[in-house]
């Protein structure tokens, strides 16, 4: 573990924090396993239901891999099969929102649209800056962008490498949402929370389903969409929703 990454929970809320703000939140290897951590434990959770994920500082949400120790690793194959802070947080199985303060560059990037939801402040920048530097991004850039953004968008950000602001960031459906710096973590949590609220395995399994969604053909997408619609169907949950709706209560749900 490492102090440039922090791990809180409050209630049903986990929360994850790259905690190097004098270095614009650059990750490092040793955050990067930090970060994978994290996850497992969310993941291992029964009461932690959403997971936010956001910088410290005012300055950045996260300016990717730090460069400097890109240069540790001894070989291309090495560097290849490096932990991936990106990979991990594809890997939670929770409803995960980020909240991007600031810059979100290369990894940074890829890491916030790695979350379901994503909000950012209204200082914040979104780039895919890998080929000024003479590479490409590998944490999901390509195919996370043209989803986001659409083909040209994601071609005209992947190929100048070029920053766009929240505003424009917006109007391209790359976030959601777009609020003041000081209003950012406030807006996280009410969304988390109001996520929170909702019947755990049916937020976790929309989560999948949406994740499905991306790689399948129509027809497939929608009979998988019902199959998993019966599972949840099945669920105490589900049972509870339908008798709260009956009794004009609001639902208790306990994640069975």
């Amino acid at each position: 573990m490492t102090d440039d990454v922090t791990f809180s929970i409050d209630g049903a809320i986990a929360t994850i924090t790259l905690n190097r703000p004098q270095k614009l939140n650059a990750v490092t290897p040793e955050m990067a396993e930090a970060i994978t951590a994290a996850v497992a434990e969310c993941n291992d959770s029964d009461t932690i239901r959403v997971v936010i994920v956001t910088g410290a500082g005012e300055r950045a949400f996260c300016a990717g891999s730090d460069i400097k120790e890109l240069d540790t690793y001894e070989t291309p194959w090495q560097f290849r099969n490096r932990p991936d802070y990106c990979d991990a947080i594809r890997k939670l199985l929770k409803p995960t929102l980020c909240a991007v303060n600031g810059y979100a560059f290369g990894g940074g990037l890829e890491t916030a649209m790695s979350c379901d939801i994503r909000i950012a402040s209204e200082n914040a920048q979104f780039a895919a800056p890998e080929i000024k530097l003479g590479w490409i991004g590998g944490g999901g850039m390509s195919a996370f962008l043209a989803h986001s953004v659409g083909p040209s968008n994601a071609a005209l950000m992947i190929m100048t490498g070029d920053p766009i602001n929240a505003e424009k960031a917006l109007a391209w459906g790359l976030v959601s949402e777009v609020v003041p710096l000081a209003s950012l973590m406030d807006r996280a949590r009410a969304i988390a929370a109001t996520i929170a609220s909702r019947a755990p395995i049916a937020a976790e399994t929309a989560k999948a389903n949406l994740r499905a969604a991306f790689s399948m053909p129509l027809e497939n997408a929608i009979e998988y969409e019902r199959d998993l619609q019966t599972i949840c169907f099945a669920t105490a949950d589900a049972a509870e929703g339908r008798a709260a709706f009956k009794e004009k209560r609001p639902p208790v749900f306990s994640r069975k």
